[in-house]
């Protein structure tokens, strides 16, 4: 699995220079290549449709080479079709591959004590789409190497090239790979290109050309399989987990060998849609300091877009079109109709509009402009409203499906001219959690807030208002304080709770480790200490809690006192990945009469890994006191349309759908904890003579 940083601008410019200069080089004969049953006969190349570049630049890799009798390397090449993990049938469940693994495994390949610590090794993770694509993608290889004609076949995936001295590397392994392999008719699995897994790769039987591996090597960017070598891999099926990771487990019974040195890399210039499922839990052991989330499609460009559905319990076209990088309103039929001089308006803020009650003028409007595109369920509540056969045909999509499980992207992305996401189509969430609706309130109101906020600039994802919508946070002003619910979970946090667990782990942009010893229990609550750390590869090591459950809507408090000092910030919050989504209480030590609060905003349903901005949309509330000199109970209080964030009793926050953002809308976890940002924009620069530091929690609970 390729966890490398992906390189700058100017490096894969420079690089894709240098390999388009190299291509007219010739690279030598392989003697390895060619006819004869100890030689590698044939060459797959494992290719996605969509991407056909990729395909050409192998082939001016391959065009450098010639085989044992002269002939170019691309005759005996070809083209294997790979799995596209935009094909939802493509990578769903099948007998061939289990994406279901544990954290042991990845422990196995590469072993490393900060993973262990903070997970156990019988920690399940799912593969991605991406890496069940990839699996299946070298199993139909290895079908068809052990059914194929030759004894020994080379597999690249097609983003390699051949580094300098390849032609001779690759010779000389396969020379001393044939004499060690003497009896058992020559190799069944050479590794010419792969990389060592953090320098804990276990090597056997090294010699200059080549070594057994017992285990640690990552990649299967280019190998040779043997046909008896295939059938071997096809017998231990499914292959469980992602299928580098897993091929380590077949190393001894397959004989392994690998190239002293690799000969073939993987290129520098190639973008990758590829999500690694361990990413997250590297990322809280604080091995990378990374995001989880897959890239986000590009956006539309193009005008307007204009959808009825059936108004079902779920909001699935809804969560589809914000999926695909639009803003999307989506009305419930009750609202005072939309007449033609309002769309300019709405078109300013909204990309999409669901469901919207048009009036025929605004109707008339709406189709008069080229460049809006419509859609229709074959069930639409309004289809009758809607006359569509006035609608243009050639901007017009109809969806028609049977049932949920049924809709894909097909139509939707041909129609707007976007990829197709690799992504599940949304079931969406449920409708009255008024996840798309716009309840912000007239803009009189919005500019009254002005004198009460300290902002920080807006995101450019698609989950903020645009600039020209004038957002501006508001008080809370005169907001009667609703009531809550029934008390689901209480910890005084004086002793160790089942409810909230201590946290060993950390996360990007976190210059401190979280650990067990840095939270500590008394008789006034929980402790969080950060202070410097002797070990690990952060500087500082510190504590936090997070509830074992996750929550839908309801209230959530604590009594606080906040860490004092610069570069700390206190933070009560809820959380989730996979969308992320979060709603924040954050208290920063270097500015402890004023509150942060945050929301971010990801679309999709639960496991969703596309990530949409970064900041979410912070405001600075103040508090009136100290909140490092004694405790106040701080409440966030999520419901649907509407968050509102209260300290000691009283609304001080609120944020109702698209102000700016859709608020959350799946079940998260309560979190809790002290820790030190890297960015000093945020809370200033930490202050290490003020260390240790503290911050105390008592009297947690979650109301309904």
């Amino acid at each position: 699995m390729n966890l490398h940083e992906a390189p700058s601008a100017l490096r894969r410019l420079a690089f894709r220079i240098a390999r388009a200069t190299v291509s007219i080089i010739p690279g030598g004969r392989m003697a390895a290549f060619g006819p004869g049953n100890d030689m590698i006969g044939a060459v797959l190349i494992v290719n996605l449709d969509r991407q056909p570049r990729r395909w050409r630049r192998v082939l001016c890799e391959l065009g450098r080479f010639r085989t044992s009798d002269g002939a170019p390397l691309t005759l005996i090449a070809r083209r294997f079709a790979a799995v596209d993990a935009r094909d939802g049938r493509a990578v769903a469940a099948t007998a061939d591959v289990d994406p279901i693994y544990r954290i042991g495994n990845q422990l196995y390949v590469q072993p490393d004590a900060r993973l262990e610590e903070c997970f156990g090794v019988d920690e399940r993770i799912r593969m991605t789409r991406q890496e069940v694509a990839v699996a299946r993608s070298h199993v139909e290889v290895w079908k068809t190497v052990a059914t194929g004609p030759d004894n020994f076949v080379m597999v690249l995936e097609d983003d390699i090239w051949f580094r300098r001295g390849a032609a001779a590397a690759i010779d000389r392994g396969w020379r001393a790979a044939l004499r060690r392999c003497r009896s058992e008719g020559g190799p069944h699995l050479l590794y010419l290109s792969y990389t060592d897994a953090g320098g804990t790769a276990e090597r056997a039987n090294v010699c200059d050309a080549l070594f057994r591996p017992i285990r640690g090597l990552w990649f299967l960017s280019g190998y040779v399989l043997s046909r008896e070598g295939a059938a071997a891999l096809l017998r231990a099926m499914p292959v469980v987990g992602p299928v580098d990771m897993w091929v380590n487990y077949r190393f001894e019974e397959l004989g392994a060998l690998a190239l002293s040195s690799p000969a073939i890399l993987q290129r520098q210039d190639s973008a990758s849609d590829n999500s690694y499922s361990v990413l997250p839990y590297l990322a809280r052991a604080g091995i990378v300091d990374a995001g989880s989330g897959a890239m986000s499609p590009d956006r539309m460009r193009s005008g307007p877009v204009l959808a009825w559905t059936a108004r079902g319990e779920r909001e699935g076209l809804a969560m589809a079109l914000s999926m695909l990088g639009l803003r999307v309103r989506a009305f419930d039929g009750d609202e005072t109709a939309i007449r033609a001089q309002d769309l300019p308006n709405l078109f300013e803020v909204f990309d999409a509009l669901v469901d919207p009650p048009l009036t025929p003028g605004a109707l008339s409007v709406a189709i008069a402009r080229t460049d809006s595109r419509f859609l229709l369920e074959a069930n639409a509540a309004l289809w009758s409203e809607i006359e569509p056969e006035r609608l243009p045909s050639s901007r017009t999509a109809v969806l028609s499906y049977d049932r949920p499980d049924a809709r894909s992207w097909g139509q939707i992305c041909t129609l707007l001219g976007l990829a197709e996401p690799v992504q599940t189509f949304p079931v969406g969430a449920p409708r009255g959690l008024r996840v798309f609706r716009d309840d912000r309130p007239d803009a009189a109101r919005r500019s009254a807030m002005t004198l009460w906020r300290k902002d920080y600039p807006l995101d450019d994802s698609p989950w903020v208002l645009p600039s020209q919508s004038g957002w501006q946070s508001r008080p809370a002003i005169g907001q009667p304080v609703l009531l809550a619910g029934e008390r689901l979970v209480y910890a005084a946090m004086t002793t160790a709770t089942p409810s909230f667990i201590g946290l060993v782990e950390t996360f990007p942009g976190n210059l401190a480790s979280f650990a067990r010893d840095s939270l500590v229990y008394d008789d006034h609550g929980a402790r969080l200490v950060i202070s410097h750390a002797s070990t690990g590869s952060r500087p500082y090591r510190s504590g936090a809690f997070a509830s074992v459950r996750f929550f839908e809507q309801g209230r959530f408090e604590a009594e606080i006192r906040a860490a004092s000092g610069s570069g700390l910030v206190t933070g009560f919050f809820l959380h989730r990945d996979a969308p992320r989504q979060e709603i924040d209480v954050e208290l920063a030590g270097d500015d402890p009469r004023h509150m942060l609060v945050n929301v971010y905003f990801n679309p999709g349903d639960d496991g969703a890994t596309l990530g949409f901005g970064y900041r979410g949309s912070p405001c600075h509330i103040d508090l009136g006191f100290d909140a490092t000199l004694d405790f106040h109970l701080y409440a966030i209080d999520w419901r649907p349309g509407r968050v509102a964030w209260l300290v000691d009793g009283r609304i001080v926050h609120e944020r109702v759908g698209w102000d700016p953002t859709p608020l959350p809308h799946l079940p998260m976890r309560l979190h809790a904890n002290l820790w030190a940002p890297r960015s000093e924009e945020l809370a200033g620069r930490i202050d290490n003579d003020a260390l240790p530091s503290t911050a105390r929690f008592r009297n947690v609970s979650v109301r309904a």
